[in-house]
């Protein structure tokens, strides 16, 4: 830890690019899996069977996708944060500052607010401690070795807390499955776990008939499967290939091989939470029917203080009651250390977006050690604003967690997903059309995110008196939607005004990359500079052995140097400084 040079920004906010592969996929993965996860995929799981198991296995792909596809053009792009990505992609600033607004907001507000609640939950029935108080002592601590470590500690804390996770979890899940006499016993008893209090003539309190299908019907179900297969995968793409906390972890890694394992290693862990989570929070629901599924209003208040109901309950339900006073406290581990997890990775990155984008924007010339302690400070800050928005999310928690967190960012992300693969992988986008395609679509989305705060969604029984946008369209029909326009407006907009430059494409681009013969003031591709350097060598030793070796030597150079990751020198300055010592 003390290696990575937490001196220098490199250091703090990019592990100084020495993580190997195995603790960058941990982190990956205990990122991703906070205390909302427990929470809200055992929530969901509880209220409507497996369905929700597809956001996980739609992000086993889309981490794979960063690793082959978005990151080399991060790294050729040299950047830290993804605004400024698309600051050198498109040119200018507007776009860079309102990303890294947005990205905070997103942040404070869900991803944090989210994980707080979630963790508070389960520590207040666990230990009937006062909320406010295990929140604040434990966003206290998350910070200090969050400012004191920068990522390198976030990273190596992220690992152990990944071991520890998945003990508890794997624990519990054991106990859990011999409780209710495995798989065939969960499919046999799961549809009779019916509360004993529930409205007549209804369907209120009754388990989904179609619980263990995660394909479900494209009109009437929760989660329809074409907004499985499209809607969804475009906010996965920007949590996993556009999210900050996710990138900046790769960014760390020793070099693209060791990127591409710590993504392969965390895809295969996006495989347990259907075993860990989503299926003992059905189980919970088998053991806890008249709590964990209660369906009156007034039974639900009494029971966790939420009308709506308490699904969200069954994780902590099933952890109190069914394991032994010694595994207890290990799973009490196990939800401090996803909370802490996802909060070290939330705060850091949201630090490195604060300072990097914002900060060096109004102060150019400030030193490196005014950023390290702006980021540090901004830290603090965060820890603040968080503990005070915690009644606000308190009063705002619908019935289910998960679906909550799901909503927003269909409403949010897609419009900056597409700026970023259109970014990546068409050339002819230019800074107009990126921002025009983020203003249309994050209004759009803005709107639809009133309106269902307006417009909530009825308790069970209730008529339903919401807009047809709002009761009709399914929050992942809307994300396609969304995109749709997104790209259309990106579209037109470009090719309706000036391309941007070759300098503005020739790092930021896939095709730029890989293929072609670089242009007048353009750079070529890490290959092409290489082999103009062995050339070059060969001239320089007249055709002799000595020459042969020496560009060998070169060549070799070069490459290894080029594939460094993060390193604060542009790919065609290496391969120069290569090519001078010949």
């Amino acid at each position: 830890m003390w290696k990575t040079q937490r001196s220098t920004v490199k250091g703090y906010f990019l592990a100084g690019g020495q993580m190997v592969w195995w603790p960058v996929g941990a982190s990956l993965f205990a990122s991703n899996v906070g205390s909302g996860h427990f929470i809200g995929l055992a929530g969901s799981g509880a209220a409507s069977g497996i369905a929700a198991t597809a956001y996980e296995w739609n992000g086993m792909f889309s981490v794979l996708v960063l690793a082959w596809l978005f990151l080399p053009i991060y790294i050729a792009s040299g950047v830290t944060t993804m605004p400024e990505y698309l600051r050198r992609r498109f040119g200018g600033k507007r776009i860079q500052i309102f990303l890294a607004v947005l990205y905070l907001f997103i942040y404070i507000f869900t991803k944090i607010s989210v994980d707080m609640y979630a963790g508070a939950l389960f520590i207040q029935q666990a230990l009937h401690w006062d909320l406010y108080i295990a929140v604040a002592g434990l966003l206290a601590i998350t910070a200090v070795y969050t400012v004191s470590g920068g990522l390198a500690a976030v990273i190596y804390t992220d690992a152990l807390q990944t071991l520890i996770m998945l003990v508890g979890a794997v624990s519990l899940m054991a106990f859990s499955f011999i409780e209710v006499g495995g798989l065939e016993g969960l499919q046999a008893k799961y549809f009779d776990a019916i509360p004993s209090i529930r409205k007549e003539n209804t369907s209120c309190g009754l388990p989904r008939k179609d619980a263990f299908h995660i394909f479900r019907d494209p009109v009437n179900s929760d989660l329809p499967w074409p907004g499985v297969l499209v809607g969804m995968t475009i906010p996965s793409l920007w949590y996993w290939c556009t999210d900050q906390v996710i990138v900046q972890r790769s960014l760390a890694a020793k070099n693209l091989s060791h990127a591409k394992g710590g993504s392969l290693m965390t895809s295969y862990l996006k495989i347990l939470p259907l075993f860990m989570m989503v299926m003992p929070g059905m189980i919970s629901r088998v053991l806890f029917p008249d709590l964990v599924a209660c369906a009156d209003p007034d039974i639900c208040q009494k029971i966790c203080g939420n009308p709506s109901g308490c699904s969200d309950i069954a994780y902590p339900k099933l952890v109190l009651e069914l394991l032994p006073v010694g595994l207890r406290g290990l799973m009490m581990s196990v939800m401090i250390a996803a909370l802490m997890s996802s909060l070290t990775s939330i705060f850091n990155s949201s630090s490195t977006i604060f300072t990097m984008d914002l900060w060096k924007h109004f102060r150019p010339r400030c030193s490196e050690w005014e950023l390290m302690i702006v980021g540090r400070v901004f830290v603090l800050l965060l820890t603040v604003v968080s503990i005070l928005w915690i009644p606000l999310v308190q009063a705002g928690q619908g019935g289910q967690l998960f679906i909550y967190i799901q909503s927003i960012s269909s409403y949010l992300q897609p419009p900056v997903a597409m700026v970023f693969i259109l970014g990546c992988f068409w050339k002819r986008a230019n800074e107009k059309g990126a921002f025009w395609g983020l203003v249309v679509g994050l209004l759009l989305g803005v709107v639809r995110l009133v309106l269902d705060f307006i417009y909530p969604e009825p308790r069970c029984g209730e008529p339903d008196g919401r807009p047809a946008v709002v009761k009709y369209m399914h929050y992942l029909y809307f994300s396609m939607v969304l995109a749709a326009i997104s790209t259309l407006t990106v579209l037109v907009v470009s090719l309706a005004t000036e391309p941007p430059g070759p300098e503005m494409v020739r790092r930021g681009n896939i095709f730029t990359l890989r293929k072609g013969k670089p242009s007048a003031g353009s750079t070529s591709p890490l290959e092409q500079f290489c082999a103009r350097l062995t050339v070059f060598s060969r001239y320089a030793g007249k055709g002799g052995a000595g020459g042969v070796q020496s560009s060998h030597s070169s060549t070799s150079s070069c490459f290894k140097t080029g594939l460094t990751l993060n390193s604060e020198i542009p790919r065609r300055e290496m391969c120069d400084q290569s090519r001078a010592h010949v």
